[in-house]
């Protein structure tokens, strides 16, 4: 069995040695620095791992891994254009480092450079793989419109703000575990139980992404607390703090946050101290928590050794603990 370590390396290692058509280098150079600016590799590792689940013999689900962390990446460089983000990863976005013309083009090139991976999947397993990982696609777009959408509304509702991340995050987490599962040869019902289980790993994913925004430790987490808050965001924390608040609470966070170039420290203080008279913190923990807890009961049921699921199940419990 592999280690998320060794895996992240065969992912980090498929993806240098990925072909282009060099015919115009600008147009790949921003490929080749979305890709090689770091990142988790969560993702494709989760296929990998998934395949290593039914099979020691991982290499057919190398390159179809490659191509989710390269669709991943795209999504990335288009939803930094539309987020207007300077920074990615500690460094320029890719619209920000050439422009924006060159960010759509070269995010547009990395779908069918997606394609060219999948397409490398063993025949016995191609058409269900690229059905998975179609849908999927469309999925993720259909979430970012929805978020695109939310960002005008004055109030989300939780069921809304939830299915919109399950659109945007999870659906990916998902359907990597189950196009690994797929290409090692799990039988359907273990790979639905798969995907099941990465759905709710990436809803838990992002309720902490959430959390970790206003109450994270700035060293570990890497971004500036209360980044969201700043933006006006909706995430969970102002969705749930909207909908149990008083009256008086309510009006106040809808002035904080119909707020622009207001005192950002001030802003981040006053929203924290509302979520705290509300108890934002701990309900957020507790979703995010029982999202785990989905995730591990569905991993217990899927047929193959217990031993085999380890590096799973230890991924799936380092998602929640990341550093609160």
């Amino acid at each position: 069995m592999y280690t998320y370590s060794e895996l992240k390396e065969v992912v980090d290692k498929a993806l240098v040695n990925l072909s282009y058509n060099t015919e115009a280098i600008r147009l790949i150079d921003p490929v080749k620095y979305i890709l090689s600016v770091g990142g988790k590799r969560l993702r494709p590792v989760m296929t990998l791992i998934a395949c290593n689940l039914f099979s020691d013999k991982i290499d057919d689900a190398i390159l179809p891994a490659a191509g989710i962390e390269v669709f991943h990446n795209f999504s990335l460089v288009h939803d930094d254009i539309m987020d207007q983000a300077p920074v990615r990863r500690g460094l320029p976005t890719v619209h920000q480092k050439w422009n924006t013309n060159q960010a759509i083009l070269s995010g547009d090139v990395m779908t069918f450079i997606s394609n060219e991976c999948f397409l490398q999947t063993p025949a016995n397993h191609l058409l269900k793989v690229f059905k998975v990982f179609n849908k999927t696609a469309i999925e993720v777009c259909v979430g970012q419109q929805l978020d695109m959408d939310y960002e005008k509304a004055v109030v989300v509702r939780q069921d809304e703000y939830l299915r919109m991340i399950e659109l945007k995050t999870a659906v990916l987490l998902a359907a990597s575990l189950k196009i690994g599962a797929v290409i090692g040869g799990g039988e359907d019902k273990d790979a639905d139980l798969l995907y099941e289980a990465g759905r709710n790993l990436g809803l838990a994913f992002q309720i902490q992404d959430d959390l970790l925004d206003v109450w994270g430790d700035i060293k570990s987490f890497g971004k500036t607390l209360g980044g969201d808050i700043v933006a006006n965001k909706k995430t969970f924390p102002l969705v749930k703090a909207m909908e149990i608040a008083s009256a008086e609470q309510f009006k106040q966070l809808q002035e904080q946050f119909s707020m622009k170039d207001s005192d950002e420290e001030a802003k981040i203080n006053k929203v924290i101290s509302l979520y705290e008279q509300l108890n934002i913190k701990e309900i957020t923990e507790t979703l995010a928590n029982e999202y785990i807890s989905k995730a591990l009961v569905l991993i217990q049921k899927v047929n193959v050794d217990e031993t085999r699921k380890n590096e799973l199940i230890n991924l799936a419990s380092s998602l929640i603990g990341r550093n609160h």
